[in-house]
């Protein structure tokens, strides 16, 4: 069974850059579909962004889009997440997700696709 950690978190300024990362061990990493989801203070768990086992292709939420980019390294077994003009309502605890199934453009969105969950990693933007 896969385990996820996630790591990168801090206290950044507007428009600042962070990069998240995703350490995967205990299982097959290429078996997996991959996610970002977040948490905001008071809110609910919301979807970030995805992609497929081999990669090949990546989905975002519309809030993230054009600012953040997800990928995976097969031989590092993690998954990042490059975020760039970040926001105040950026702040959350980012979350790593994992499934063996097949994601689509609609299941990708939903936490109940995915049955492996990291601590999460804390993301504060000032503004």
């Amino acid at each position: 069974q896969v385990q996820l950690v996630e790591s990168g978190g801090g206290l950044v300024q507007a428009r600042d850059s962070l990069n998240l990362s995703c350490k995967a061990s205990g299982g097959s990493f290429g078996s997996y579909s991959m996610g970002w989801f977040r948490q905001a203070p008071g809110k609910e768990r919301e979807f970030v962004a995805g992609l497929t086992k081999s990669g090949g292709i990546t989905y975002y939420a519309d809030s993230v889009k054009g600012r953040f980019t997800i990928s995976r390294d097969s031989a590092k077994n993690t998954v990042e997440l490059q975020m760039i003009s970040l926001k105040p309502e950026d702040t959350a605890v980012y979350h790593c997700a994992a499934t063996l199934t097949w994601t689509t453009m609609a299941t990708v969105r939903q936490e109940t696709t995915y049955n492996h969950w990291g601590q999460g990693t804390r993301v504060t933007v000032s503004s």
